[in-house]
């Protein structure tokens, strides 16, 4: 290839990449931009029957505003979603969820050739699925029903494969394609701007950090149990779920429970936190306690999502920043070989573990076991909603 050739490529690339970066930012057009990516208007009235997700709320509150107007799809084989992209999709094949969590949070049963309203996310769930945002809008899956587009990569034996959908188009502006950070109501920052402003404040409330052995062990319940009794107590508590998949029921849990205030890493613009490098995981859960913390509440308790063994998980665990931020911690887990493990890793840590409590206190004789191996108190979760109780917790 010669000089003049090498230039003129060089020219080509740089014209094709300005081109997309032109259309990735909104700049007005329709049809055909340029090869493999499209624009299509979108009617106002298709986008407000579009079922919304809960991951899409502060899309939905935009819409309000705009009246819907203004809007329009990108779409086209060279179009490559990012994390957090909204899309709009039909429904083709319904699996393992056939409900929508809607943007209020109610479950809306889904039916085939439905259009709905998701972000695209990777998805990490023991139970569940192993998803991955896939780099095209070729058909793929809702993987999470709080709103999660993702090509599933594995599943749990015991659960129906992934609900299958139709990427129609990226929902774009003109200020360009739509991402859940660009609307996020919270902001996320470097964790030492966000330690200094924790650090700042006149009344630094007690932080609960609360893990647990694997999904579904009882982390989302203990910590609503805690907010429970602390606030019948009198405290004023704020509750927060700093990573996981996003989905409205541990929030709308801790509202319940009586927490002054409530968010979780999607108020942040995150539909997930898995495959975030750690520095992005600490950036986050020093912001959401930051945040949690700014208006003077007596305790903040935030939830860590998953197994103390998954990978961000089990790195702020053993992490010495995160420790001088954390005042008290819960572990929830389902049975003795887990709590007489987790105890010792969290020791090992340095963690200052309190107690233990979760699915194992559902059962006498586990809840038994367990008292023989581990040397902090175990707590019937539903015991936390004791005021008493949950004071004593506080002051331990």
């Amino acid at each position: 290839m010669t000089t003049t050739e090498s230039v003129d490529l060089v020219r080509e690339i740089t014209i094709t990449l300005e081109r997309k970066n032109r259309h990735l930012s909104g700049e007005p057009a329709e049809g055909i931009l340029f090869e493999g990516v499209e624009q299509v208007p979108l009617e106002p009235r298709r986008l407000r029957r579009a079922k919304k997700s809960y991951n899409a709320r502060e899309l939905w509150n935009h819409l309000k505003e705009t009246n819907g107007d203004g809007y329009h799809l990108v779409r086209g084989t060279d179009v490559e979603p990012q994390p957090g992209d909204f899309v709009l999709a039909r429904v083709t094949t319904i699996g393992q969820h056939k409900r929508l969590e809607s943007h209020s949070s109610r479950r809306r049963h889904l039916f085939h050739g439905d259009e709905i309203i998701v972000a695209y996310g990777n998805r990490y769930a023991p139970d569940q699925f192993l998803a991955e945002v896939p780099r095209n809008l070729n058909y793929t899956n809702l993987v999470a029903a709080g709103g999660m587009a993702g090509r599933v990569i594995d599943k749990h034996a015991s659960i129906l494969p992934a609900t299958v959908i139709e990427p129609l188009g990226l929902i774009a502006d003109s200020e360009g394609i739509i991402n859940m950070k660009r609307l996020a109501p919270a902001r996320v920052r470097p964790w030492r701007d966000a330690l200094a402003e924790f650090e700042a404040l006149e009344q630094r409330p007690t932080v609960f950090m609360v893990f647990g052995s694997s999904m579904n062990s009882g982390k989302s319940t203990t910590v609503g149990c805690l907010v429970n009794g602390l606030s019948n107590a009198g405290k004023i508590v704020n509750a927060g779920k700093a990573t996981g998949t996003g989905a409205g029921n541990d929030a709308g849990l801790f509202n319940d429970a009586g927490a002054d205030r409530v968010m979780d890493f999607t108020d942040f613009g995150l539909g997930s936190t898995f495959k975030l490098s750690f520095e992005q995981v600490k950036d986050m859960v020093f912001s959401i306690v930051a945040t949690l913390a700014d208006d003077s509440p007596d305790v903040v308790v935030v939830e860590i999502a998953d197994g103390i063994y998954q990978g961000e998980t089990s790195s702020l665990v053993n992490d010495a920043d995160f420790r001088a931020l954390t005042d008290k911690v819960l572990f929830a887990c389902g049975e003795a070989l887990s709590a007489a493990a987790g105890t010792a890793l969290l020791r090992e840590a340095e963690l200052p573990l309190v107690a233990v409590s979760g699915r194992l206190t559902a059962s006498p004789l586990v809840t038994s076991e367990a008292r023989e191996v581990v040397d902090v108190p175990i707590i019937q979760t539903y015991d936390l909603c004791l005021p008493e109780v949950a004071l004593e917790v506080l002051a331990s």
